[in-house]
């Protein structure tokens, strides 16, 4: 983030200011609704952080990334199944689990480049999602219900929707924070002048397959803890979170909210999931007047209005809702 107040940023800070206080006016409006929904925008926000680091900063375009979720998801689901609810246990299997498995990846996919790197991206996702869909002992094509939410210490009760809330936002601070600290630091320019141009990075000394695989790993892990909370989020999960499509949602946010911007994939998360609950009453409203009951049918297919939406982003917000930010402040300049 650059420094001074710029539209951007203001327009950042409170988004972020409003999020922390949004357990408070969900408990005065009474609408625990509210609180479940951004539940879930901060979880795969975190998620399009971590795509971010590699995809924005990096240039790797990860069609596999959601098998990440669905790792640390499983993880938690087959521990908790097998009666170990231990936080101290399942998150950091979460992240081994998660890291290991970019490993494996990373080692692979970083040897080739443009759509080799993404075949093979999605190639190992579809891998994974095929793995647990066979695994019948877990639920297989059903999915795995959970029963009870990671445990840890006291007073910390994840059952309390209000305190899972704040560590999920905590958690999505703390990503975005080792991010933007990871890209400015001599580790991020290395990755980003791979990005540029890799042949000459290398020609001036840097190991640069070394550096784009921690990166990758680093990625993968962050996505993990993601997918461990949307497992304690949602006390389910299925092989369906780590399907191919799922990585294009992510990457969706990503572009959405401003690729290679520090705050870029929460707004994008937020924009995308609140247009998701939003589209199909505003279809319905719209159309009633005119169309009557045909209307409420109509917003079934809300994908159909969603689609064109991000076709205008891609189009004229270069840069996304990030750099349709920056351009606000350009205009009143000149």
């Amino acid at each position: 983030m650059t420094g001074g107040f710029t539209i951007r940023n203001i327009v950042s800070v409170v988004l972020l200011v409003a999020l922390v206080l949004l357990p408070l006016y969900a408990e005065f409006a009474g609408n625990r609704f509210l609180l479940i929904l951004f539940t879930r925008i901060i979880i795969l926000a975190m998620a399009a952080v971590s795509l971010n680091l590699i995809l924005g900063y990096g240039g790797m375009m990860s069609f596999g990334h959601a098998a990440y979720i669905g790792i640390g998801g499983y993880a938690v689901g087959m521990l908790a199944h097998e009666g170990i609810y231990s936080g101290f246990v399942q998150w950091p299997v979460a992240l081994l689990a998660s890291a290991l498995f970019a490993l494996v990846i990373g080692a692979l996919s970083l040897r080739t480049r443009g759509v080799y790197f993404i075949m093979i991206t999605m190639a190992f996702a579809q891998m994974a999602y095929y793995i647990v869909s066979g695994l019948a002992r877990y639920g297989g094509d059903d999915g795995l219900t959970i029963y009870k939410r990671s445990q840890f210490v006291a007073p910390l009760e994840l059952s309390n929707k209000v305190q899972f809330y704040y560590v999920c936002l905590a958690l999505l601070y703390g990503s975005i924070y080792l991010v933007w600290r990871l890209v400015n630091s001599r580790f991020g320019m290395v990755i980003q002048g791979s990005r540029s141009n890799d042949m000459r990075m290398r020609a001036i000394g840097f190991p640069t397959y070394r550096y784009k695989l921690t990166c990758f790993v680093i990625a993968g892990t962050m996505c993990g803890l993601a997918g461990a909370l949307l497992a304690n989020h949602t006390d389910f999960v299925s092989p369906g979170i780590l399907y191919w499509t799922r990585s294009g949602y992510l990457i969706i946010m990503v572009v959405l909210g401003g690729m290679a911007t520090a705050v870029g994939p929460l707004f994008g998360a937020v924009a995308l999931l609140l247009l998701e609950e939003a589209l199909p009453y505003a279809i319905k409203l719209l159309g009633t007047p005119f169309v009557g009951e045909v209307a409420g049918r109509a917003s079934e297919y809300w994908q159909i209005v969603m689609g064109p939406l991000l076709l205008l982003v891609v189009l004229f917000a270069r840069g996304g809702i990030m750099g349709l930010l920056g351009k606000l402040r350009a205009k009143e300049r000149s």
